[in-house]
């Protein structure tokens, strides 16, 4: 207890004491952490969801930019609106969009009736869609295991009228347009696998991604273009700024 207690009390002498400043090798170095005062302030960042609420930001308080600004397109969700360097070397974060998209779990398993419902509610109409949701709507119950399955394609029974049956090959790779970007914008399609498996007697279904992401380069060009384009107008205010993705 007196050991510590010294300890306490001589830390207690440290912390009065004035900082000493060194240099060592031309950088200069401070024995204390020291807290800066005349640090110019900064705003707090407005958030929002679409891209038209950063648009009529930029066009109705412009006196709140400065003489240059960048909006960086961060990735397809998000949007982001920076001043130019101040004296300091350093940007002011002005406005940031993050775009609600759904939740589509891609390669996950669902049951056929979640499958059937996030496929329409998530994706574009498109014929690819509208066979998987042919296929998934029809599949004969109980048939899963009876799947032919060569590791690339395929292969079950689906019901056809009341009593009939017959084999499809289910359909890959498919091409979709699930909503994954801002909807102001074009959503871009992608290449999906699309697999059926046994669960307890009833099917299960998933899409697994079969590009590597190459969507995202699309999407964050669409965002680009849509804020060049609604911004065009803007001639004067358009020289100061510059968009990146």
């Amino acid at each position: 207890m007196i050991k510590e207690a010294m300890q306490f009390l001589t830390n207690l002498k440290a912390e009065s004491m004035d900082p000493k400043v060194v240099n060592i090798n031309g950088k200069t170095y401070c024995d204390k952490n020291l807290t800066r005062y005349d640090e110019e302030p900064k705003a707090r960042e407005i958030t929002a969801s679409t891209l038209t609420a950063m648009i009529d930001y930029i066009r109705n308080r412009r006196e709140e930019l400065r003489s240059s600004t960048i909006i960086h397109v961060v990735d397809p969700v998000t949007v982001k609106l920076y001043s130019g360097l101040d004296k300091e070397r350093e940007r002011e974060h002005l406005f940031r969009v993050s775009a609600e998209v759904p939740n589509f779990n891609f390669g996950r398993y669902y049951d056929q009736e979640q499958f059937l419902i996030e496929l329409q509610a998530n994706f574009q109409v498109t014929p690819d869609l509208e066979t998987i949701l042919k296929v998934a709507g029809n599949v004969e119950a109980k048939t899963t295991a009876n799947y032919g399955d060569d590791g690339v394609s395929q292969k079950t029974t689906i019901k056809q009228g009341i009593a009939s049956k017959t084999d499809v090959l289910v359909p890959n790779p498919v091409t979709l347009i699930p909503y994954r970007t801002f909807l102001e914008v074009e959503q871009p399609g992608s290449e999906f696998v699309f697999r059926i498996k046994d669960s307890g007697g009833a099917p299960a279904f998933m899409l697994v991604e079969a590009e590597g992401g190459l969507w995202k380069h699309e999407a964050m060009q669409n965002v680009k273009d849509f804020l060049a384009n609604a911004l065009a107008e803007e001639t004067e205010l358009m020289k100061n700024i510059t968009i990146i993705a």
